[in-house]
């Protein structure tokens, strides 16, 4: 070891170098930490993604996403003893919460003949201010083993006060032909998995029609009850009973046929959707 390093002198300077080289360290160090240095540190900048990895804002966004909803609601046999037939009564919509496309479809079938054949097609859109009614517009076609007919469709459907299925609509054609429909149901939960279902569906028309046998003013009523047992809630069978009457010269239109107007029923079958 060099004699001349055990100085006091020397020794006394070693320290003072290292001291000031300690101070000037934390002194550093402060000056880079404090609020006013962090402040004006550039503000974070966000990875660029390619289009593959971004996520699609526009699908996100709320009110969007597309869905679609299936049911048939009847799917029934209806028998009076005498006779039977076929009745079916379905929707599907496929759309978003603000704007949809509605198909509806019901009718009878009796052996080899359709009858009361409706099938709609109509664009949905909620009410302002109406929170559970749509505003419902597109075209009606009667298709069936009668003369078809085309008209203009204009409702509303929703979920009225007491909850009680909705839904009115107006149909227009040429020759100032005019008809209406009211449709009602409601859903009494006996237990969670016995429900009873009241329902009801009146037709009006302005004018005869005697090529499908229907008269004007009020001319038919479709109405029942049934009892269901949801296995699933996709998937019900029922029991019920319909009633189906036909009133003013609809009635006459049957008679002259030979049928009656006034038709009971047992009904059974089945209630599925999508």
């Amino acid at each position: 070891m060099n004699p001349h390093m055990n100085h006091p002198r020397i020794v006394l300077g070693v320290r003072i170098i290292t001291l000031a080289r300690g101070v000037a360290a934390l002194a550093w160090l402060a000056c880079a930490f404090s609020p006013a240095a962090t402040a004006q540190l550039p503000a974070p900048q966000p990875v660029n993604m390619t289009s593959a990895s971004a996520p699609n804002v526009h699908s996100m966004r709320m009110g969007d996403e597309i869905f679609a909803h299936a049911m048939l609601d009847q799917f029934e046999g209806r028998s009076s003893g005498t006779g039977s037939e076929l009745r079916w009564d379905g929707e599907a919509w496929l759309g978003t919460d603000r704007n949809r496309l509605w198909l509806k479809s019901e009718g009878f079938s009796d052996n080899a003949t359709v009858s009361d054949g409706d099938q709609e097609a109509l664009y949905d859109r909620p009410i302002p201010r109406m929170r559970y009614f749509d505003a419902q517009l597109g075209v009606r076609a009667d298709l069936d083993s009668s003369p078809e007919r085309t008209w203009a469709a204009l409702g509303i459907e929703g979920l009225a006060p007491f909850f009680f299925q909705f839904a009115p609509t107006l149909y227009i054609r040429d020759g100032g032909n005019v008809a209406g429909r009211v449709t009602s149901s409601y859903d009494l939960l006996l237990t969670q998995r016995w429900i009873a279902q009241p329902q009801a569906e009146l037709n009006f028309y302005n004018k005869d029609d005697p090529a499908r046998q229907i008269g004007s003013g009020f001319s038919e009523l479709d109405t029942g009850l049934r009892l269901r047992y949801e296995i699933t809630r996709k998937f019900a069978p029922y029991i019920g009973f319909a009633y189906n009457g036909k009133y003013g010269n609809t009635a006459s239109f049957a008679r002259q046929k030979g049928q009656s107007s006034s038709d009971p029923r047992f009904v059974f079958g089945l209630r599925l959707w999508y």
